[in-house]
């Protein structure tokens, strides 16, 4: 069992920053990767950011946040970051945090509850 608990969105200016965190607990042994997704007013759940657990792992971030965001890991604290800066009404929408787990032969995801940005005057 995976837990995911999300904190940091919050009503920000354009231009202004946020941090998100989520902290994980349970069996998280075979973490294979960590991200974070949005939601927003179109209803589609995007990938924003996705960290490689694995030392060396690759990291990704999607096209439209690339250059302003920042997704950070600290493995001692089981918790996962999401920097946004330089933030646009655009990137209003409900974040998601994700951790895809390896075990059995397939991957697992979990979710959290999600935490609701937004970014208006």
């Amino acid at each position: 069992q995976v837990q995911l608990v999300e904190s940091g969105g919050g009503l920000v200016q354009p231009g202004g920053s946020l941090r998100l965190s989520c902290a994980t607990s349970g069996s998280i042994s075979s973490l294979f990767h960590m991200g974070w997704y949005r939601q927003g007013p179109e209803n589609v759940r995007e990938a924003v950011a996705i960290i490689t657990v694995v030392s060396g792992g690759p990291t990704i971030y999607a096209d439209s946040v690339r250059g302003r965001f920042t997704i950070s890991r600290d493995s001692a604290a089981n918790t996962v970051y999401l920097q946004m800066n330089n933030l646009k009404p655009e990137d209003t929408a409900v974040y998601y945090c994700n951790a895809r787990l390896r075990g059995g032969g397939r991957f697992t995801d979990y979710w959290g509850q999600g935490t609701q940005v937004t970014v208006s005057p």
